[in-house]
């Protein structure tokens, strides 16, 4: 398959793009590489997939020195005359797209940027489907779209319409947008949420990268909600497995789904939505404890309450995925932090 990877220089759309090269797909990445977080953690990304970074110029691709069957453009989700010019140029057989501006707590410092990027980048997105015919497409939602919800497990067949970012919110309209392409043009479409997303070249701005940094720098850790707060810790490699999954497996209509008594989770038209997550919530300070472990030095801990816009637990129901897919995520917190902690010390010469 010809597939689109938008965010490929992102964490995980770095490893589902090596993944798809190395099954033998065709893969176009594209990448703003915006400075959100460290730009040099993405160019080391891309430096794994090939890509000669100092070739880099808006707009012009570059051949992958280590997959001949891998192109990476620096493009903007928001620029919508290259992104139609790509999809006219392209055709493409599937899109995966995982570019979004991201985190909670910064949708509180810049929301335009999330605007910009997760809801007209995103229609940009759509339109290039629309427009030359590409009907498979599956893309990144969030499990912070579950908001003022305390029931738990989170389950797809959950109404998600109190969110508490902005990121959320942008999220929650992204499957809103996406069901709206697949009803009028019959797109099969699937909306992903992820849990937790951790291991080797994970995000900076995350738990265990900020974790790691501070103990082995013999700073402070933020804990927040004194502790008492659980994560869905989900490993990288769960994720993009099950990403592949429904890239293989395009959404279809459900023959079953009652218009009048209607459920968010699919519907009359090709789309549906899944939980990716460990099926399995642990406690932060068990994620510290964890952390500690594997460094082998304890961490300095600095009690501090909820910040606005989190949430306090997260626990995803993985059920459809199971039925659906014969898929679910078993890597261990133990296992996947060990990796993650062997490849930090490796990167960052620690």
């Amino acid at each position: 398959m010809r597939i689109l990877v938008t965010g490929s220089a992102g964490f995980i759309g770095h490893n589902l793009t090596k993944k798809l090269l190395q099954r033998g797909d065709e893969v176009v990445g594209i990448d703003n590489i915006n400075d959100y977080y460290d730009v040099n953690l993405k160019y080391g990304r891309l430096q794994d997939l090939g890509i000669d970074i100092d070739q880099i110029v808006y707009g012009q691709p570059i051949v992958s020195s280590q997959y001949d069957a891998h192109r990476f453009i620096k493009l903007d989700l928001g620029d919508r005359e290259h992104i139609d010019k790509l999809f006219q140029t392209e055709g493409f057989d599937c899109v995966c797209n995982l570019a979004a501006q991201a985190g909670v707590r910064y949708s509180l410092e810049n929301p335009y940027a999330y605007i910009d990027s997760n809801v007209v980048g995103f229609l940009n997105i759509l339109e290039g489907c629309r427009n030359y015919e590409v009907t498979n497409l599956c893309f990144a939602s969030s499990s912070s779209v579950y908001g003022l919800n305390k029931s738990q497990p989170f389950k797809t067949s959950d109404h998600t319409d109190h969110p508490v970012s902005l990121y959320a919110a942008t999220k929650k309209s992204n499957e809103m947008m996406a069901h709206t392409y697949a009803h009028l043009y019959g797109i099969q479409t699937t909306g992903l949420r992820f849990f937790t997303v951790y291991g080797p070249w994970g995000r900076p701005d995350m738990a265990p990268m900020l974790f790691t940094d501070a103990i082995l720098h013999d700073r402070s850790i933020k804990v927040f909600n004194y502790g008492e707060m659980s994560r869905d810790f989900t490993y990288i490699d769960d994720i993009t497995d099950g990403v592949i999954k429904v890239i293989d497996n395009p959404a279809k209509s459900n023959k079953l789904w009652d218009p009048k008594a209607p459920t968010p989770e699919s519907s009359s038209a090709p789309y549906h939505i899944y939980n990716i997550g460990n099926n399995q919530p642990v406690s932060l300070m068990k994620f510290i404890e964890i952390l500690e472990e594997k460094l082998g030095k304890k961490a300095q801990k600095k009690m501090l309450p909820m910040q606005p816009g989190d949430v306090q637990s997260t626990y995803a129901d993985v059920n459809g995925l199971i039925h659906d897919l014969g898929y679910k995520p078993d890597t261990s917190l133990e296992t996947g932090i060990e990796k993650f902690v062997d490849w930090y010390r490796q990167f960052y010469k620690i």
